[in-house]
């Protein structure tokens, strides 16, 4: 009886260790990723045989400016920043990632700055990355990444349910891809791009993700393409995407190679414009169905009647929100009582008219952006202004028809344009000039021109600076100021 009860343990041990090699994942197929990116990235690695593996860091959250749009003294001190770092990569490899809150599971920010990402480490990030539910931020900075790893990234980026903003810079491609990251379907809302060797290939490619006369992006609110190789042909490409574009707000081009020409066709683009052919033959076909499917009128009257800018885009929130009502359309709230009869003729357009005029209303903060009110809308009112988002530009209640020709209001829903740094002179500025002039309800809040070949006491380029400065709205007096001679905010002394 002795001997069997000291057999016991010894089984029961036996019996636990054989469990423990049943569970532990031999390869990195078989390893389960927790949502914890410090845990699985060294196991990930472990398993697939890195030797030396990168480690991880978190680092202090970095508190953010209201703008999404760098002006040019923040461009010329990334410049600096690059030419002191450029010749050498970083002796130690690590991951930087930021989080939420204490929880480790709560990632939302993975950061890789000056070391060459492996073949290998980069599989076990295309592991990882889908597994953080919290991941909004993936910032690559001289990564050494070829086009392979690139195409990797943007598949991995498309299963990461929460990711909004991709920083890919320091990266030039042997082809030009960059523009895959902004496809019809991309969910990002901020992409940067800076000193990519992008030159008037990728440019065109940019364009065309941006908008075409069939498709368009529309969530992408910030596109940085600074520090490029990007020239006058360059620059009529990304004019031509802005043409349809509705979604974007922030757009630099600042220190690349952007001459009159380019400019001329970016500011042709901020005011009202002829329609091409194309597009007036593609408008008669929208008008055609429209008229066979007249559930599209009332967001049309509505957006004709409204005095607020339309908002074309949405936030993450209300995506998320509008997923989920998606998924169960049908509830009891929105079935109509039994006893109650359906509105019919021209009573029931006068009420939806009035509904979607009074829903139209969509409150905007000084920047531009939507408001951050829109997180306490019901998902009903969320449902209605995905009628609003969705309205075809084609289709807009500005055009007109005049001297036999189809005119468009022009792109209103860019706020931010930075040509810092470029080739520009005074014929430049007559254009640009002549556009905001032009620019009725909505437009452009800022305008940057620095560095460029004018001199920078010409009358036009004051008059532009004079413009901007009534419509920017950080440079607006607060109460108990008002504006000087030049512009500038002054405080009034009571005394």
């Amino acid at each position: 009886m002795k001997k069997r009860v000291e057999k016991l343990p010894k089984e029961k041990g036996d019996k636990v260790d054989s469990v423990t090699e049943e569970e532990s994942p031999k390869t990195a197929d078989d390893y389960p990723c927790s949502g914890n990116l410090e845990l699985d990235f060294t196991e990930l690695c472990k398993l697939m045989g890195v030797e030396e593996i990168p480690s991880v860091k978190i680092k202090q959250a970095a508190s953010m400016s209201g703008g999404a749009m760098e002006n040019s003294k923040e461009d010329s001190q990334f410049q600096s920043s690059l030419e002191s770092q450029m010749t050498t990569w970083s002796s130690k490899p690590c991951l930087q990632i930021e989080l939420e809150n204490e929880d480790h599971c709560s990632v939302k920010e993975v950061k890789i700055s000056g070391w060459k990402v492996d073949g290998v480490v980069l599989q076990a990030l295309n592991r990882i990355l889908p597994s953080l539910s919290n991941l909004q931020c993936l910032h690559m900075w001289r990564a050494g990444l070829t086009d392979p790893a690139f195409a990797s990234i943007r598949n991995t980026a498309s299963l990461c349910s929460s990711l909004r903003k991709v920083v890919l810079e320091g990266n030039p491609l042997p082809e030009p891809s960059y523009h895959l990251l902004i496809r019809e379907d991309s969910m990002l809302t901020d992409l940067s791009l800076r000193n990519n060797h992008i030159g008037d290939e990728g440019a065109r490619l940019i364009g065309s993700a941006l908008s075409t006369v069939h498709s368009a992006n529309k969530n992408l609110l910030s596109l940085n393409l600074a520090f490029n190789s990007i020239g006058d042909a360059g620059a009529i490409h990304i004019a031509q995407g802005l043409r349809l574009n509705c979604s974007l707000l922030c757009l630099s081009l600042s220190f690349n190679q952007i001459g009159d020409d380019g400019a001329a066709h970016l500011a042709e683009v901020l005011g009202p414009f002829a329609l091409t052919h194309e597009e007036t033959v593609e408008r008669r076909k929208l008008l055609i169905k429209g008229e066979e499917s007249p559930m599209v009128q009332p967001s049309l009257v509505s957006l004709a009647d409204s005095h607020e800018r339309p908002l074309s885009v949405r936030s993450s929130s209300s995506l998320d929100r509008l997923n989920k009502a998606t998924k169960n359309p049908t509830k009891k709230k929105d079935n109509p009582k039994k006893d109650e009869k359906p509105a019919t003729g021209q009573a029931a357009k006068k009420e939806e008219s009035k509904v979607a005029k009074k829903d139209n209303k969509v409150p905007r903060n000084q920047a531009g952006k939507p408001a951050g009110k829109d997180n306490n809308l019901l998902v009903s009112e969320q449902e209605r202004l995905e009628v609003v988002e969705t309205v075809i530009p084609l289709l807009h209640p500005g055009i007109v028809h005049t001297g036999g020709k189809v005119i468009h209001p022009g792109n209103t829903c860019l706020t931010s344009l930075n040509l810092s740094g470029n080739k520009l002179t005074e014929q430049s500025l007559r254009v640009l000039l002549s556009s905001l002039e032009g620019q009725d309800e909505g437009g452009l809040l800022r305008l940057s021109l620095n560095r460029n070949q004018f001199p920078s006491d010409c009358d036009t380029f004051l008059k532009i600076q004079e413009i901007m400065s009534l419509r920017d709205p950080l440079k607006k007096p607060r109460s108990g100021q008002v504006e000087d001679e030049r512009g500038e905010p002054k405080t009034i002394n009571d005394d």
